[in-house]
């Protein structure tokens, strides 16, 4: 395995190791002792798997309080994954990353509670698999718009499908202060 920083202190893109022969391929997904070892150290309580059609783009969610960090890898098909910082007080809020997962890289990519996450899929389909932090809570879940010209996110599509919630969503700078994480470093 193989921890590659990104432009986001915390968030971590993730490279595992494939074990190939004429059979198919063997990798490990996760090994609590191993990713502990590699700095992603926050137990992981909840798995949840989403399928969803060429064209959908899901997010930007988080939920406050109650914040979930998150290890998101695709088993089928390939997505454009983004986290957010939306930590009040944090000297990158607002800033994103962006990486490409696919059922063919096997890369995953960690995302501390106190960030956004939304992805678009890219092929045809794709099954996303992610383990998180927390629970869900839908009291608390909300969504930052995802075309929201503040962060300018450069997604690979442009007329995606959406949710009614997550087209109704709203600007980061919609949001006020108390409904935000905070930068606790």
């Amino acid at each position: 395995m193989q921890i590659i920083p990104t432009g986001l202190p915390g968030v971590i893109l993730v490279e595992l190791d494939v074990h190939t022969d004429h059979r198919g391929y063997l990798l490990e997904t996760w090994q609590q002792a191993s990713y502990e070892a590699a700095g992603i150290d926050v137990p992981l309580v909840q798995d949840n798997l989403s399928y969803s059609t060429a064209g959908v783009l899901r997010g930007l969610h988080f939920q406050h309080p109650h914040g979930q960090a998150k290890l998101v890898s695709v088993t089928k098909g390939e997505i454009f994954d983004v986290a957010v910082d939306i930590r009040r007080g944090s000297p990158t809020f607002g800033h994103w990353v962006a990486e490409r997962l696919s059922q063919h890289n096997h890369r995953q990519l960690f995302i501390p509670a106190g960030f956004a996450h939304g992805f678009c899929v890219l092929s045809d389909g794709a099954l996303v698999a992610y383990k998180c932090s927390d629970t869900y809570h839908p009291e608390i879940a909300m969504t930052i718009a995802w075309n929201d010209p503040r962060l300018s996110i450069p997604w690979p599509i442009a007329d995606p499908v959406l949710s009614a919630k997550d087209a109704a969503a709203v600007g980061l700078d919609g949001f006020p202060a108390d409904m935000l994480p905070v930068y606790l470093h």
